[in-house]
């Protein structure tokens, strides 16, 4: 059996876990809203027409903030399509995903959801076709609390109260050519400093997200965050992040070790973050929002046919997942924790239906994916702080990354209950790994309260409508804990989780 090692100190701490990290994203792209959150007629929709079954789904994924509109879609969004009486909204045609529009479902609607869900608004602002005015404009009518025109508006519209959203995307993607809008790196830069001056002058207290690159393979990866936040550095808070990751050609191993390029990708950003800073002198630290990740079969999409028809939420990007893929996005939040020095915002793209956690039959289920469960179970037990954890594991070659460890880890320690949580995954596809976890320094005495696994026989195992519970959770058996710490078994191909606690009635 290979044989990893880990020793955790309670002192080595990186920053505390933000809650944020466990955001998601609702974008009108394909079957998201309608059908997704939003039903009316549906047996379990509520008196707004949100789906209620998918509300609890998305309490118990554990999301605490949510990025919408969009996405693409935002780029040549008309926010005030969607307020008002709503059969008096336009259908508009929708670009980005070939669709047809009915704004049934705007900012009003969304923010009654979202208070339902129990989770934070990060709106983004459409900086494709539009610019400062309409930013200032969505922002007045969202949280200016009343006296003007749009901020009355909104009151005669139900919502007596402003939403109060503090996290603001300035535009998405703009690097991309794909993007409607799309401009170079200086113009964007002196767009996005425009918009973010004017909505610190509406509300000081804001925090600004402004567009890194879409993706590190871009060619213009790196000059782009250089030249946008050389414009824009002393305005905004973050920068963001996009990396989407597949199985290609049946490369498995590189496909396990995904977040080896989120690694690098969190790295490479942070330095030319702090490059930029160094250049302009200023103290400041820039933040970043990795407010789009995931697993996305993407060459898939391309490779179909594109619509020849206009329809309203056509089925889009309905990707199925298997066990694989769990394992991948619970190593991808491994990575999201262990850089909670920068990372303290991020949005796994996206909720339902589209690249999701959760699927939805129209009129009829909801169940969760694979994918549902690391993330829901990294976000209930991830408390407290991250520490560093160094590992000592074999390796293996991969044709995208090179030499990788076949375990991952990162572990957090909440002070407050002296829980200690360890994840780990094991990225073999054939053997079982015994990692050991030094637990000396904190004093001994710990007792595993809880330890699962995810993993199955069959890798392409996946949860579907007849078989909803196909893949979940199970009890990790082999787990042996003394006063040195705590040792497991890790299956092949597995995604892990151990929380330790003091024994009921301890002192230490």
């Amino acid at each position: 059996m290979l044989t990893a090692s880990v020793v955790l100190d309670p002192a080595a701490v990186v920053a505390p876990v933000s809650r944020r990290t466990f955001g998601s994203f609702v974008e009108h792209l394909g079957r998201a809203v309608y059908t997704g959150i939003y039903e009316p007629g549906h047996p379990h929709a509520d008196e707004d027409g949100f789906r209620t079954d998918v509300l609890a789904l998305t309490r118990e994924l554990g999301v605490t903030v949510v990025r919408y509109p969009g996405g693409n879609f935002v780029s040549a969004y008309r926010w005030e399509d969607g307020i008002g009486p709503v059969a008096r909204r336009p259908r508009r045609r929708e670009l980005a995903w070939h669709s047809v529009e009915t704004n049934e479902v705007g900012i009003d609607e969304f923010a009654r959801w979202a208070a339902k869900a129990d989770v934070e608004i990060m709106y983004a602002v459409n900086l494709g076709t539009r610019g400062v005015q309409e930013a200032l404009d969505v922002h007045e009518y969202a949280n200016h609390a009343g006296g003007t025109y749009l901020s009355e508006l909104r009151r005669t519209n139900g919502a007596p109260e402003p939403y109060g959203i503090r996290l603001w995307c300035l535009g998405n993607e703009m690097d991309g050519p794909w993007q409607i809008g799309h401009r170079p790196a200086r113009e964007y830069g002196l767009l996005a400093a425009t918009t973010a001056r004017a909505l610190r002058a509406a509300e000081p207290g804001l925090e600004l997200v402004v567009c890194g690159s879409s993706s590190s393979s871009m060619p213009t990866f790196g000059d782009w965050e250089a030249t946008v936040l050389e414009q824009t550095y002393d305005v905004v808070d973050y920068i963001s992040c996009h990396a989407y990751y597949e199985e290609l050609d049946g490369d498995r191993g590189s496909f396990l070790a995904s977040a080896v390029d989120m690694d690098r990708f969190i790295g490479n950003v942070a330095a030319t973050a702090d490059g930029v800073g160094a250049r302009l002198r200023s103290t400041k630290k820039i933040k970043i929002s990795f407010d789009e990740w995931n697993v996305w079969y993407l060459s898939r999409f391309q490779q179909r046919p594109p619509e020849t028809d206009w329809r309203v939420a056509p089925p889009l990007i309905e990707d199925e997942y298997n066990v694989v893929d769990a394992v991948v996005v619970g190593n991808l939040l491994i990575s999201l924790l262990r850089h909670s020095d920068r990372v303290t915002a991020a949005c796994q793209a996206q909720l339902v239906n589209v690249i999701a956690p959760i699927r939805t039959e129209p009129g009829g289920p909801a169940w969760r994916q694979t994918i549902f469960h690391p993330f829901a179970r990294t976000a209930a037990l991830a408390r407290g702080d991250v520490l560093a954890t160094p590992l000592d594991s074999p390796t293996y070659e991969t044709a995208r990354y090179g030499e990788v460890r076949v375990v991952d880890a990162v572990a957090t320690h909440d002070a407050a209950t002296g829980d200690v949580v360890l994840f780990a995954v094991n990225r073999d596809q054939h053997r079982p790994v015994r990692l050991a976890a030094d637990l000396s320094r904190f004093g001994g005495g710990l007792e595993v309260a809880e330890a699962w696994t995810l993993t199955d026989d069959d890798l392409d195992a996946t949860n579907t409508r007849e078989a909803p519970d196909r893949v979940t959770p199970r009890p990790l058996a082999d787990v042996a804990v003394d006063e040195a710490g705590v040792t497991a078994v890790l299956p092949r191909v597995s995604w892990n989780a151990l929380r330790l606690r003091r024994p009921s009635g301890s002192t230490r």
